[in-house]
């Protein structure tokens, strides 16, 4: 009981939700409310407005590769502190420099995305798998709520903020800036690379109750030691990686659009931000119910249902309106569960099938993938509205997309090791 009390694991999961909350949050979620603003002053067409998002997804992706390098040479503390610092050069950018379009496609896409890729997704799972093995799913889905939360509370209050102050969106970004200084200073004091480091083992349990309990969860969790390039010839990662683009590519599209669908149904600005909180707060619900499943049942199953929230969702998004916000708020929820839900069974996953030694490179090489498959969606979502004026042929190409991704999913079963003769030490 003693040794269980001293565990710095569940401890280091507060430091990541709010790493996670301050690093996320703010810059995507509120950035896409501050964005919506800099259109008044920096006159631009749907598809530039969503070229800005989908090079924010290509550099968020493209970075993880780095990030994985960076990982393994330095560590995920020094790791989040460089992605702060590109946050914060980003968001100086963004409120002192751009002036034009190609300054906003810079400054959000490429600085703003760069510094998400580093400091969030392949840096939080990374530690997460190195801490947990019993608890990985719910210990991941715990940590990445943060991002839900975040968005609830600075869609809104970035819109109030703004509005506040007479439109003024460039003070906005300057906040968000001293919100990655925040992190970085979060960072450096409380995350910790490994429990070896501390005396310490996954779990905070004594071995040979780990050991049971990997075993005893064998089905879910390898007890084989993946090596990097075994886990690029295995079927099922591949498989992992189109799951992932499938369900990625509803959300980034939703991300850069949604405000924008429902100021253009007639919806007021303060209830648009108020239908980003939620589909946020809809993240926050779909991770935990992940994270929950996932240390239960099968990986595939897990992300079966995940999907499934956004063809639910998109269907009740053509339906939103100043007469139907009920249906725009469902449906921002439904979004939101469907991306959290799909997120945490998509890093857990890997975590399960192939080990944590392997993991940093692989979940790397997966968001850069998934990213050069996805960066055009806020692009697309664009390039319709701008053809149709209307966002529901965008909406239908989510539900023909997640469709698909559903089929791919169902065969991405537990990969067998590439041979039984070499080590299978638990994890």
């Amino acid at each position: 009981m003693e040794n269980e009390q001293k565990f710095y694991g569940w401890k280091l999961v507060g430091a990541l939700w709010f790493l996670y909350l301050l690093n996320m949050g703010f810059p995507l979620y509120g950035g896409a409310v501050i964005n919506s603003y800099m259109m008044k002053e920096i006159t631009m067409d749907r598809t530039t407005f969503g070229l800005g998002f989908s090079l924010l997804n290509l550099f968020v992706g493209l970075s993880a590769i780095l990030v994985g390098m960076t990982i393994t040479k330095w560590g995920v503390r020094k790791t989040f502190i460089i992605g702060s610092g590109l946050l914060v050069i980003g968001a100086f950018w963004l409120s002192q420099v751009a002036t034009q379009p190609w300054h906003y496609l810079v400054g959000f896409g490429v600085l703003v995305g760069s510094g998400i890729g580093f400091s969030t997704i392949v840096a939080l799972s990374t530690t997460i798998t190195r801490w947990f093995v019993k608890f990985r799913g719910r210990a991941m889905a715990m940590a990445m709520t943060a991002s839900g939360f975040a968005g609830f509370i600075g869609a809104p209050a970035m819109n109030k903020l703004i509005a506040s102050s007479g439109g003024d969106w460039r003070l906005a970004w300057m906040v968000v800036a001293g919100i990655a200084v925040v992190s970085a200073i979060v960072a450096w004091l409380f995350v910790k690379e490994r429990p070896q480091d501390l005396g310490q083992i996954p779990d905070g349990k004594v071995a040979e109750e780990t050991s049971t309990a990997v075993t005893a969860n064998s089905a879910l969790v390898t007890k084989h030691v993946w090596e990097p390039a075994d886990v690029y010839k295995s079927v099922t990662y591949w498989m992992t990686v189109l799951a992932a683009a499938a369900s990625q590519w509803p959300f980034f599209f939703f991300t850069a659009h949604w405000i924008m669908h429902l100021k253009g149904k007639g919806i007021l600005p303060a209830d648009a931000a108020f239908a980003m909180g939620m589909f946020t707060m809809g993240g926050i619900f779909g991770r935990l119910i992940s994270g929950w499943l996932m240390d239960k049942i099968a990986a595939r199953y897990v992300f079966m249902l995940g999907m499934c929230c956004y063809l639910v969702g998109s269907y009740l998004a053509v339906q939103a309106g100043p007469g139907a916000m009920l249906s725009a708020y469902i449906a921002a929820v439904l979004y939101g569960a469907g991306f959290g839900w799909t997120f945490v069974a998509q890093n857990t996953m890997l975590g399960n099938f192939f080990g944590p030694a392997a993991f940093p490179k692989i979940n790397g090489s997966l968001q850069a993938i998934t990213a050069v498959i996805v960066s055009c969606a806020g692009v697309v979502g664009g390039k319709l509205f701008d053809m149709f004026h209307s966002y529901t042929p965008a909406f239908q190409l989510n539900s023909a997309i997640v469709f698909l991704g559903v089929i791919i999913v169902i065969f991405a079963s537990m990969p067998k090791p590439p041979t039984s003769s070499q080590c299978s030490k638990s994890v």
